[in-house]
C-alpha cells in the first residue's frame, strides 16, 4: 500500500490497523540531541484516546506508547525513531457482519474496488485509530518547534449549530472540556446537543481550527510546495475532513480586494500587517503573522439507525450498524490536526534551511 508516508526531511510512516495487534510510526529526520521520553508523547495521545467522556466511543484503550528506537539516555540519536502503541480492547466480532456489505459513508466499497480485499474489522487502515502514529510523531515535531519558539494550538471551533465565541477564548478549556472548545459556555451547549443527537441515534459534524504562532516570515516554497498547499494536504489526509480553509477561507469569495488585502505597516522596526485576512501566508510563504487553518469534519458515518446500502453480491439491503462509535469525530481529531500541522511546519522549516547561500555559509562557518 502506497501513501502511508508524509514529509520530505522530517518524514513519518504510520503502520497498523484498528483491530491488529498494534499501531505505530517510524520517524526519519529527527535531529539528535532532543530530550525525549514516553511522557512527552503520551500527553498528546491521551487527548485522542477513546473512552474519556460521554461523547466519545466507549471503546477503552490505554494507548500507551513505547519508544523502540532512536532514543538513548533520554536524547534522540538522529537515527529513525520507532514508536508502538498496542491495541488491547478489540471486539472484532462486532464487525463480522459488515464483511458482506458496504457501510454508507465508509471506505468499504472503495477499498474493495482498489484492492479486491479489505480488513473489515473497524475499517482497518481507514480507521481513525491510524491517527495514533500521526499524533505520536506530531508530539515530537511540536517539541522541536517549541525549541524554536513556535507554538501550534488546535481546538474545536463548532459542533453542529453550536459555535465557540473566540472573544471568550480560554486555552485551559481546550484541554479540560469534553468538546475541546475554548469557550466553556459553548461546550455546555454542545454537549447537550450531542446528547440529544445520541438519543436520536444520529451523529454530528463540526469544525476544528488551528493557530501557528511564532512562525517567521519566509517558510514555504512557491508553486507546488506552498506552505498552505502542504498544510491543506496534511489536514485533508485526516479521515472525515471534507474541507480546509486558510485565513478568511471561503469568505474571500464574497469580498472585494479593498476588503481582503492586508495593508502592510511598520511595527517595532519590522514589517507587519494591519489585518490578517490571508491567514499568515502569502504566495505560499509565511508572512510572519499568525497562521490560521480551519478544517470541516463530516458526521460520524456509523450511526445506530437503519440505512440503505448494497452487499458484495450487488443486492440492495437495509442495515443497522453495530459496534462502538463516537457521536462526533471532532473533539478527538483536534489533536490530530494540531500534530499534522506541527509535522508540516517543521518539515517546511528544515527544507527552508537550503533556500539561501547565507544559511549554508552561517551554518558551516559560524
Amino acid at each position: 500500500m502506497a501513501g502511508s508516508s508524509f514529509g520530505t526531511i522530517f518524514r513519518i510512516t504510520t503502520w497498523g490497523e484498528s483491530h491488529g495487534k498494534a499501531l505505530g510510526v517510524v520517524i526519519d529526520g529527527c535531529p539528535a540531541g532532543l530530550s525525549l521520553c514516553e511522557d512527552d508523547i503520551q500527553s498528546y495521545l491521551n487527548r485522542r484516546k477513546p473512552g474519556t467522556s460521554s461523547i466519545t466511543t466507549p471503546r477503552r484503550e490505554g494507548d500507551l506508547v513505547e519508544i523502540l528506537s532512536g532514543v538513548f539516555e533520554g536524547k534522540t540519536t538522529g537515527t529513525p525513531i520507532s514508536l508502538l502503541v498496542r491495541n488491547t480492547s478489540q471486539i472484532s466480532g462486532d464487525y463480522s457482519e459488515i464483511a458482506s456489505y458496504y457501510r454508507p459513508g465508509h471506505a468499504d466499497y472503495t477499498f474493495d474496488q482498489k484492492y479486491g480485499f479489505r480488513d473489515y474489522r473497524g475499517g482497518g487502515r481507514s480507521s481513525g485509530r491510524e491517527t495514533i502514529g500521526r499524533v505520536a510523531a506530531g508530539a515530537i515535531a511540536a517539541k522541536l518547534l517549541q525549541e524554536l519558539g513556535i507554538t501550534v494550538r488546535a481546538y474545536t471551533r463548532s459542533i453542529g449549530p453550536v459555535e465557540a465565541d473566540l472573544s471568550k477564548f480560554d486555552a485551559d478549556a481546550i484541554l479540560s472540556t469534553p468538546t475541546a472548545m475554548p469557550d466553556r459556555e459553548a461546550d455546555a451547549r454542545a454537549v447537550a446537543y450531542l446528547e440529544q443527537t445520541k438519543k436520536d441515534l444520529d451523529s454530528s459534524g463540526g469544525c476544528m481550527e488551528c493557530m501557528i504562532q511564532g512562525l517567521p516570515a519566509g517558510i514555504g516554497d512557491p508553486v507546488f510546495e506552498k506552505l498552505d498547499a502542504n498544510l491543506a494536504k496534511a489536514i485533508m489526509s485526516i479521515g472525515a475532513v471534507k474541507a480546509v480553509e486558510i485565513g478568511d477561507g471561503c469568505e474571500v469569495s464574497r469580498s472585494r480586494g479593498s476588503q481582503n488585502n492586508d495593508a502592510f505597516c511598520m511595527k517595532d522596526g519590522t514589517v507587519s500587517k494591519k489585518t490578517n485576512h490571508a491567514g499568515g501566508i502569502l504566495g505560499g510563504i509565511s508572512d510572519g503573522s499568525t497562521v490560521t487553518i480551519r478544517a470541516h469534519v463530516k458526521p460520524t458515518p456509523s450511526i445506530y439507525r437503519q440505512q440503505d446500502t448494497v452487499n458484495r453480491s450487488g443486492e440492495e439491503i437495509e442495515v443497522c450498524i453495530k459496534g462502538r462509535h463516537d457521536p462526533i469525530i471532532v473533539p478527538r481529531a483536534v489533536v490530530v490536526m494540531e500534530c499534522m500541522t506541527a509535522i508540516t511546519v517543521l518539515d517546511a522549516m528544515m527544507v527552508n534551511m537550503s533556500a539561501k547561500l547565507d544559511s549554508l555559509r552561517d551554518f558551516y562557518h559560524d
